[in-house]
């Protein structure tokens, strides 16, 4: 039976390569250029996605949105949350495989390197995939998506959203991680030129393979409003995950010291996290409860309603490789005050972000020069600063990027398994390449099994929901519309013979 599904669906499909046949002529060149163009079919992985919601979250939901636009086949694969599991269907034929992998901390699964591989090989197999494209350092199941790819003979791209220093235990283990699933990886993708460097050095990478494609926000869905604010105060808004990393205790000590100089302040905080305890105390201490709101956990959907009823955005990150939500802040119109750390002096245009050094007296001081150009007047419309924005970074852009990525990957050998033991042997060192080496054969002859027990052929190929060959989109609305034709006929038809 799954011999015959498969005899009946397309073939799968596969990367362009290079030809050299003679060029066309100059009047036809883009036209026949734009129709041998392959898709690409491409398994975005990361632990982190909806419902869960962050920068990597968005960035990835958006990106495949686009990705789809253009034709490509994408489907996604992360960790059940709770229980939404199995296969789901977002817009536009999304595809979404919740897997059944036991998450360990933070929304990241635990790992062994082999107990995915079953799951993953599934996925792969069944849709086709011909890139394997995988989100986020702190992701173990991205980890376990390249070195399964890469065991399968699948091309690899990974994109890098963080920043991580190189002193602590765990910016040690997780960089020798990352030494070792990048070095026979095609192609790296980061969202900054800070973040290539630290990546970089991290990893001990060839620059010649990692790309700067920054991340985007979507200007239609955070519009300025002016009509929902109060001017009669100054309201600083703050929309962020309550943690340490992005400096929650400077925003607990910067709090009391301008509300007292200033009376008409006020300050709109939204996030959840474990620092909110800091906020918390700041508030009752100095008895702020009606000039500090703070409104837990925000659905992504609400975070514009709450940025347009601001005049000020506020980050107090200590560490960021983009930071999305300076650009969200400034597409809503409002005046963003910035800590200047990892790769936020690069997003955005100076007439639009005040930069701080991570400290409270320089960010009070920041702020204090906002809100005297706030109180006087001298700060552009909300309309003229989303007008500005809204053409600095877009998804179609970053999706046309990324699509350059794929195909200069699909052009590219994957490694035979000797040569990428011979990667890791000289990449990693002695003690850990010999590891290392010893795993990817373990994993190798564990797909050896996997394939005996049930081959490749037997596993039955999914329905394209996206894609060149998608049973959604214009093929579905064309035999909706053929079938609604026939319906019309048979009812003409009933109508004249009972006449």
């Amino acid at each position: 039976m799954s011999q015959r599904k498969r005899a009946g669906h397309p073939p799968p499909l596969q990367c362009p390569s290079d030809t050299h046949s003679a060029p066309p002529s100059s009047s036809t060149a883009r036209g026949l250029d734009h129709e041998r163009r392959v898709k690409h079919s491409i398994c975005m992985v990361s632990d982190f996605f909806y419902p869960n919601m962050g920068g990597v979250e968005s960035h990835i939901y958006q990106l495949s949105q686009c990705l789809i636009e253009k034709g490509h086949k994408v489907v996604i694969a992360t960790h059940a949350y709770g229980n939404r599991r199995g296969v789901r269907y977002l817009t536009n034929g999304l595809k979404v495989y919740y897997l059944p992998l036991q998450v360990m901390y933070n929304q990241s699964t635990a790992t062994s390197c082999y107990h995915s591989l079953p799951l993953l090989r599934c996925v792969f197999v069944r849709e086709g995939i011909t890139v394997v494209h995988a989100h986020s350092s702190f992701s173990a199941m991205a980890h376990d998506s390249l070195f399964h790819a890469k065991t399968m003979g699948l091309n690899t791209v990974f994109t890098d959203h963080s920043l991580f220093g190189f002193a602590d235990l765990s910016s040690v283990l997780t960089n020798k991680l990352l030494t070792v699933s990048l070095c026979d990886t095609n192609h790296i993708v980061c969202v900054s030129y800070t973040s290539k460097e630290n990546t970089v050095l991290r990893a001990a990478l060839d620059p010649d393979i990692v790309s700067v494609i920054p991340n985007a926000v979507d200007p239609s869905d955070f519009t300025p409003d002016p009509s929902r604010r109060d001017d009669s105060k100054i309201t600083i808004v703050v929309v962020s995950r309550l943690v340490y990393r992005k400096g929650i205790d400077l925003l607990g000590g910067i709090i009391p010291e301008l509300c007292v100089k200033h009376p008409d302040l006020h300050f709109l905080i939204g996030g959840e996290g474990p620092k909110r305890i800091v906020l918390e105390e700041v508030r009752e201490k100095y008895q702020l409860h009606d000039r500090v709101r703070l409104l837990g956990a925000l659905d992504h959907k609400d975070v514009r309603d709450v940025l347009v009823q601001g005049h000020i955005f506020l980050n107090t990150s200590l560490t960021e490789a983009f930071c999305m939500a300076i650009v969200e802040g400034a597409s809503c119109g409002l005046q963003v005050v910035s800590t200047r750390v990892g790769g936020i002096p690069e997003v955005l245009p100076d007439e639009l972000v005040t930069l701080c050094e991570p400290s409270v007296g320089s960010l009070c001081a920041g702020l204090e020069t906002v809100i005297a150009r706030q109180r006087s007047g001298a700060v552009p419309s909300p309309a003229v600063i989303h007008r500005q924005v809204r053409t600095l970074y877009t998804w179609r852009n970053v999706a046309e990027r990324t699509e350059k990525v794929y195909d200069r990957v699909c052009r590219q050998p994957v490694l035979p398994l000797p040569a990428r033991l011979q990667r890791l042997q000289s990449h990693c060192g002695v003690v850990g390449g010999s590891i290392f080496s010893f795993m990817a054969v373990i994993n190798f002859l564990f797909l050896l099994l996997l394939q005996w027990l049930r081959p490749d052929h037997l596993i039955d190929v999914a329905v394209d929901a996206s894609g060149p060959h998608s049973r959604w989109g214009p093929s579905l609305e064309k035999e909706t519309k053929e079938s609604n034709r026939d319906c019309q006929r048979l009812s003409a038809g009933a109508d004249t013979r009972n006449f």
